[in-house]
């Protein structure tokens, strides 16, 4: 079992997809760090040497910002917004969509679970 950045990679996959793992790293990223660190894309996990393994975790600590420290920065950034007071500061604190969705519907995700209201009682209908 491979340890990066604190994940626990799993070791049957190819080690372009299991950097995936890591929070803050897609394909794109992956890429790029499998390239400065000169390990081939398709190589499975189980079959990486401890220097290839090493020049990968030199490869994330120089450039890309992960897991704890990642979550750290958006959290505050976040919480900037809110302290600030700017529209997406009180959508974030209202827990809506902050980037322009439509909420009479589909905002479920965010919204969470609906909250029955009880209405006025229908008045009877004339026929």
């Amino acid at each position: 079992m491979a340890r990066i950045e604190g994940v626990n990679i799993p070791t049957d996959k190819v080690v372009g997809i299991a950097l995936t793992y890591i929070h803050g790293i897609g394909r794109t990223t992956a890429n790029k760090i499998l390239e400065t660190a000169d390990v081939a894309w398709g190589t499975r996990v189980n079959s990486l040497t401890e220097d290839e393994l090493s020049r990968i975790r030199d490869a994330i600590k120089a450039g890309v910002k992960v897991e704890g420290e990642l979550r750290r920065e958006v959290s505050m950034t976040i919480k900037r917004l809110m302290d600030l007071g700017c529209y997406r500061g009180l959508r974030h604190r209202k827990a809506l969509p902050c980037r322009g969705q439509r909420t009479r519907t589909n905002a479920r995700t965010r919204k969470g679970p609906r909250k029955t209201i009880a209405g006025k009682k229908m008045a009877p209908s004339k026929k």
